[in-house]
This record gives C-alpha cells, sequence and structure tokens, in this order.
C-alpha cells in the first residue's frame, strides 16, 4: 500500500505490517503500542495456534512416549499435553522446527528436517493471508481501531507474491531496517544463542552442502546441530537484506532500527512512519 504522509495520517483505521530481521525489535515496538486501541496480530502466534498446533503436539507427545511413566498415563488418557504459546512466548514453535544433526544432540535427519521446514512454509503463508479476515474482526467484534501485524522474520523467504500482494493490499507495510553499526550485534547475539530458523529451500541445501564439505562430513548425523545454525546465520542475515529491501521499495517504506528504538508513544510511531513516506516520496 503506496500513500502520502496526508492520507497515512488522516487514515481512520491504520492497519500496518511490521517485516524485519528477528532481532530488529518488531515485538518490542508492537507492544509500545496502546493496547486499548492496536490489535496486536504476531504471525508465529498464529502459526504455532492454528497451523502448527497438532504438529507441534504431536512432535511433543512422541518425545514423552519416549518415557515409560509418561508413556502409560498417555495411553491409559490419564494425562494431556498442550502448548502454552503466548506471543511472548513461541518457544513450542522453534522447538518444532528444530535443527538438522546429530541425534544425540538433539538434531534431526535431513528428511525429517525438511518435512517441518515444508510444513512452517505452508503454515506462514496462510497466517500471513489471514490478516485481511483479521483486521475486519479485530475491529468490527473486539472494537480495535487500529491493526499492527507483526510479521514473521520469514516472510521475505516464502517467495510468495500472493502473501506479499496481499499484505500490501490490506496493510502499509513497514521495514524495519538494521544498521551496520547493529548488524554485527545481531548476528553475535544469534551465534551465543542459536535458535532454529525457517530457511527456504535453496538456501539451506546450498548452506548445509558447503558447512559439510566444509568439516568433511559425510552425513549430516555428523553435524553438532547448534554449530550449523550459528554457522549459517551470518549467511543468512546476508542473504534476507537484499530481499526485505525489494518488498519495502515496492510495496512499502523502510524506517531504521535505531529510530524504532527511540519510540515511546503511539505518537512518535506515527510521526515517525509520516516522516518515512514523505523522505522516500522525494
Amino acid at each position: 500500500m503506496k500513500m502520502t504522509p496526508q492520507e497515512f495520517l488522516d487514515w481512520e483505521s491504520k492497519s500496518i505490517t511490521l517485516l524485519a530481521m528477528s532481532g530488529a525489535g518488531k515485538t518490542t515496538l508492537s507492544n509500545k503500542l496502546p493496547k486499548h486501541k492496536w490489535f496486536h496480530y504476531s504471525g508465529d502466534y498464529r502459526i504455532g495456534t492454528k497451523y502448527l498446533e497438532e504438529p507441534i503436539l504431536d512432535n511433543i507427545k512422541q518425545q514423552a512416549m519416549g518415557v515409560p511413566f509418561l508413556r502409560d498415563l498417555l495411553k491409559s488418557d490419564s494425562i494431556y499435553i498442550c502448548s502454552n504459546i503466548t506471543v511472548d512466548n513461541l518457544a513450542p514453535v522453534s522447538s518444532f522446527l528444530g535443527k538438522i544433526g546429530n541425534p544425540a544432540y538433539g538434531g534431526l535427519s535431513l528428511p525429517e528436517f525438511k518435512r517441518r521446514q515444508a510444513l512452517h512454509h505452508q503454515a506462514e503463508i496462510a497466517a500471513m493471508l489471514d490478516v485481511p479476515e483479521f483486521i475486519h474482526k479485530a475491529e468490527s467484534i473486539y472494537g480495535y481501531k487500529h491493526f499492527i501485524n507483526d510479521a514473521g522474520g520469514s516472510v521475505c523467504e516464502l517467495d510468495s507474491l500472493e502473501v506479499l500482494e496481499n499484505l500490501a493490499a490490506h496493510t502499509l507495510i513497514i521495514y524495519i531496517k538494521i544498521p551496520e553499526s547493529m548488524e554485527q550485534i545481531i548476528i553475535n547475539r544469534a551465534k551465543l544463542d542459536p535458535k532454529p530458523l525457517y530457511y527456504r529451500p535453496g538456501f539451506v541445501d546450498e548452506k548445509l552442502a558447503e558447512f559439510m564439505k566444509l568439516h568433511d562430513y559425510q552425513s549430516t548425523d555428523q553435524i553438532i546441530p547448534d554449530a550449523f545454525v550459528s554457522w549459517v546465520f551470518p549467511e543468512l542475515f546476508r542473504s534476507r537484506l537484499p530481499r526485505y529491501e525489494a518488498i519495502a521499495k515496492q510495496y512499502g517504506y523502510t524506517v531504521s532500527a535505531e529510530d524504532t528504538a527511540k519510540i515511546n508513544t503511539e505518537a512518535d510511531f506515527i510521526n515517525l512512519i509520516a516522516a518515512a513516506i514523505a523522505q522516500q516520496q522525494e
């Protein structure tokens, strides 16, 4: 969605998609907006509670069935398992995605890893296509004036024109760009605490082959899962930047993570976006 600064300021029910790499501050920014006025839609939360709910629970149950005490209780319906996913706690989604590598270190086989990646890909597309419906429900049912879509960092990896055009038709897309001065901080943080991520298939095939050649591995079972995730993250980070920028150039606008970090009020947020629209129209 493209508009003038004045059109944005006059827009009575604002709907905004925040697009950025994990760690850029999307969720932190969303949480600064007045909760009684802004409906916070989390793509990752929707994925975990709707589209991957059953696979996530199946994964947890499979792990529990490996413990005789829990297996007997589950088989006799004496206990049940549920995941406590919240907007601020998406660990079950990450745990399901998993990491490729040695099973002794919690790694997944290559076929299972790719199966879960494919499921996440489908789920993320579905969650983003749900945005217009939730914009309508947020206002008509719950009375929220505005809508913020906290999109997952891997939206740029989906290679789905339908998703981008859907978001652009119903929301103002704002790309939060991480300045060069912050890039290494984000990379170092991710390497110290390697988390499961979604990778587009071509990227993971290329980088996995490169990593295995580098270490002379003959099988993915030889890979230490955390080692691969830490090694590949800087490559993923750099590969995503031009994808984010291309989306922002065609469909939306760009703001700096340094500027969004300074936002304290709703007015700060609105003024920053209006200024970004004005600057990029010049």
